[in-house]
C-alpha cells in the first residue's frame, strides 16, 4: 500500500495563534455542493466577528510565531488571485452544500477561540480563512476553564465528520490543502481570491464540467 506524503509543514505548531488558507475537496472532485454549476456570486462568511471585509479582522491575525521563521512552506492551497467577473446573484446551494455551510458555522461553536473569517462552497470544494486566537481571556483560563488548543487537522476533522453526520456518509477526499498566512498581504491574497472564486469557477484548477469531466 502507497505511503500518503505528508503535506502538513514540519516542526510547526498548528494549534498556536493564526491564520491559514484551507481546501478541502469532495472525493473524486463530484460537484455536489451546488444545484448548478453557473457563475455566482461568493458570500461571506456569518459566524466570523461581523465585519464585511478584511480590514477589522487582519489586524487579529497572529502571524509572529517564531517556528515559521525558518520553515520552509509548502507550495498548496490557492495559487493565484484571478479577474473577477461578479454579477448580482448568490450562490444556489444544493442540500450537501447547505449540510456544509451548517458544519462551517458550527466550527466556533465547538473550538470558541476557532473563526471561520472567510469561506465559500464550491460545486466540488471549499475554500477557507480559518484563524486560531487564544487570547480571548474567556478562553485563556483565567475563567476556570480548561483551554485546550485544537490543532489545525482536528478542527478539519471535526468538520468533516459533522458534515458526514448530517448527509449520513462521507463526501471527503482524504486530507486537505492548507497555506499559513504570515503577514497582512497573504491574508489579503486569500481574502481577494475566496472573494473571486465562483466568478472564476471555469477557469479553476479544480474545475469538472456537467459530465464530470475535468476539461483541462
Amino acid at each position: 500500500m502507497p505511503t500518503r506524503k505528508d503535506i502538513r509543514l514540519k516542526n510547526y505548531d498548528y494549534s498556536h495563534n493564526g491564520a491559514y488558507f484551507v481546501t478541502i475537496c469532495t472525493k473524486n472532485k463530484m460537484c455536489i455542493f451546488w444545484e448548478n454549476n453557473d457563475k455566482y456570486k461568493p458570500f461571506t462568511a456569518e459566524n466570523g466577528d461581523g465585519s464585511n471585509g478584511p480590514d477589522a479582522i487582519v489586524k487579529n491575525v497572529s502571524t509572529t510565531n517564531a517556528n515559521i521563521q525558518n520553515a520552509s512552506i509548502p507550495n498548496v492551497g490557492a495559487h493565484s488571485v484571478r479577474p473577477s467577473m461578479v454579477t448580482d446573484t448568490k450562490i444556489h446551494l444544493s442540500e450537501f452544500g447547505k449540510a456544509v455551510k451548517n458544519s462551517l458555522k458550527n466550527i466556533n461553536v465547538h473550538y470558541p477561540m476557532v473563526y471561520v473569517d472567510k469561506y465559500v462552497i464550491m460545486p466540488n470544494h471549499i475554500h477557507a480563512i480559518i484563524r486560531i486566537n487564544l487570547n480571548n481571556s474567556a478562553y485563556d483560563g483565567s475563567g476556570g476553564r480548561t483551554l485546550c488548543a485544537p490543532t489545525l487537522s482536528l478542527i478539519i476533522k471535526h468538520f468533516k465528520e459533522y458534515v458526514t453526520k448530517q448527509i449520513g456518509f462521507s463526501v471527503w477526499q482524504k486530507s486537505f490543502n492548507d497555506r499559513i498566512l504570515r503577514n497582512e498581504h497573504e491574508y489579503y491574497g486569500a481574502w481577494q481570491y475566496i472573494e473571486t472564486n465562483p466568478a472564476n469557477w471555469e477557469n479553476d484548477e479544480l474545475f469538472i464540467n456537467e459530465n464530470n469531466i475535468k476539461e483541462k
